[in-house]
């Protein structure tokens, strides 16, 4: 393939350009030179064939003035009669010998040898001849054979016209066929030199097209190879070189965040451990004041801890370092303990809650479902205003739990909703909320929902802020089809 193709993309389209040129202006030019025979044949023919009837209709013609002036001159004998017939004789020389010419056929020719010798014998008994003999007489009578001789060369001339066109038509027909056969050769030629241009350029440009897709996606497990004209290959191993950074850059990344995310949880344990022991007493009884000051502590605590929890477990996916640990248990008590555990900041928001799950029991990951329901409940409250409400609602259709779960914040502008989903897209900033995000909660949620085999739907028109659906089986089997596929099925309802 390398040593097939030119080394630069220009070489190539040359290639394909006379790969597709030469044989059509060849094919053009060829039709131009038999166009142009056909035409040189055809005017040929045309100017012989009236050369050839106005010779035989001179020779008619003289034949008969020929034979009056014969006739008057023996009946008047009058000198200049006798001169009259000698221009009607030469005259008729000089058909006879235009149709020498112009006719080709061995019976023309013989017609008109016989026709000359004819002449001759009459002008020799005509000019010899006194008017009172009975030679001219003689000869007069001849006339009538001349003039059918006359006669047989039209007709022979005629027919060596007809056979002349029959012939150019003839001609005319070949080159047709000739120049249909060229075209139904050359038609699958020009496409073969297409389809190898397309080939040798679309193909390369395919897999560059594809490469970048990729690597727009965030997939930078494949390798970028690309093969063609040495500036497609060129690009296609800066697109490689890119990849090799972003994947670096990735690694890097991940590895920053399980460091950070370690190191923090030490402190963050510690910290929840202190802020329950005093709650508990252990230090002594705390006043009202002073168990609000803990209770808030606690619920910072368990925040970051969220946090922390979410940054690890994109950390730990993104490397596919972990999967399901698939469990039975009811979904009504794990939807509880995530109330429980935002109570404080409900509180502080002053936000109203509207819950209504079915009784459910699931197979599934219970601490991914718990970090879903917690991420989709944290986004819920950070985007509702002041005194709004946030619904909860869980059902069973066609063996799929739907999981709903929505706000009356602002909503999702049409600019974000191609973005809501990806890590550390924060998105536009709650009006009057001091709550902030690190971006990646709604990217875990797709995680974690899509590794469930399930998908997650932007609803509207239902409530008047965020609506996020969860749809996904009671009993998931984990394929690494069904999670690879479910990285692209996030709709706009």
């Amino acid at each position: 393939m390398r040593s097939f193709w030119p080394k630069s993309l220009s070489g190539l389209m040359l290639l394909g350009v006379a790969l597709i040129a030469v044989p059509l202006l060849s094919a053009v030019l060829h039709a131009a030179f038999m166009i142009q025979q056909l035409t040189d044949a055809s005017r040929q023919a045309a100017v012989a064939g009236i050369g050839a009837t106005r010779a035989s209709e001179d020779l008619t013609a003289e034949i008969l003035l020929q034979e009056r002036s014969a006739r008057l001159y023996q009946v008047l004998n009058d000198p200049k009669l006798l001169d009259a017939y000698r221009g009607h004789d030469a005259r008729l020389t000089t058909a006879l010998r235009q149709l020498s010419a112009q006719l080709e056929s061995p019976a023309a020719h013989q017609a008109l040898a016989q026709m000359r010798t004819l002449q001759g014998e009459i002008d020799a008994q005509v000019l010899a001849s006194s008017p009172s003999s009975g030679d001219i007489g003689a000869a007069i009578a001849r006339f009538p054979d001349l003039s059918a001789l006359a006669l047989r060369i039209t007709d022979l001339s005629n027919a060596e016209i007809d056979a002349r066109m029959a012939q150019i038509q003839g001609r005319t027909g070949r080159s047709q066929r000739r120049l249909l056969l060229q075209t139904a050769l050359l038609i699958p030629l020009a496409l073969a030199a297409a389809l190898g241009l397309a080939f040798g350029i679309g193909r390369p440009l395919r897999h560059i097209d594809r490469a970048i897709s990729e690597l727009g996606q965030g997939n930078l497990a494949r390798s970028i190879n690309v093969r063609g004209p040495s500036d497609i290959a060129r690009l296609g191993a800066q697109l490689e070189w890119l990849r090799r950074r972003l994947l670096d850059y990735t690694e890097d990344r991940n590895r920053f965040l399980r460091h950070m995310s370690h190191e923090l949880k030490t402190p963050l344990a510690n910290i929840r451990e202190g802020t329950d022991l005093l709650l508990d007493g252990a230090v002594g009884e705390l006043d009202g004041n002073q168990r609000e000051v803990a209770g808030i502590l606690r619920e910072n605590g368990l925040k970051l801890q969220r946090l922390i929890e979410n940054l690890l477990s994109f950390s730990a996916w993104q490397n596919s370092s972990v999967g399901l640990e698939t469990s039975e248990f009811r979904l009504r008590p794990l939807v509880k303990q995530v109330l429980e555990n935002q109570q404080l900041t409900l509180l502080s928001q002053r936000v109203r809650l509207e819950v209504k799950i079915d009784d459910i029991t699931l197979k599934a990951d219970r601490g991914k479902m718990r970090l879903i329901l917690d991420n989709l409940l944290s986004n819920a409250i950070k985007y509702s205003p002041k005194g709004g409400a946030i619904y909860m609602s869980a059902a069973t259709e066609d063996g799929q739990l739907l999981l709903d779960v929505a706000d009356c914040g602002p909503g999702i502008a049409p600019e974000e909703r191609a973005h809501i989903f990806d890590a550390f897209y924060t998105g536009t900033a709650a009006r009057g909320s001091s709550l902030k995000g690190t971006g990646i909660g709604l990217s875990v949620v797709l995680e974690f929902v899509t590794a469930h085999g399930g998908m997650v739907s932007i609803i509207d028109g239902q409530f008047p802020g965020a609506h996020f659906r969860i749809s996904m089986p009671l009993a998931p089997q984990q394929s690494q089809a069904a999670a690879a596929a479910g990285k692209e099925q996030v709709h706009a309802a």
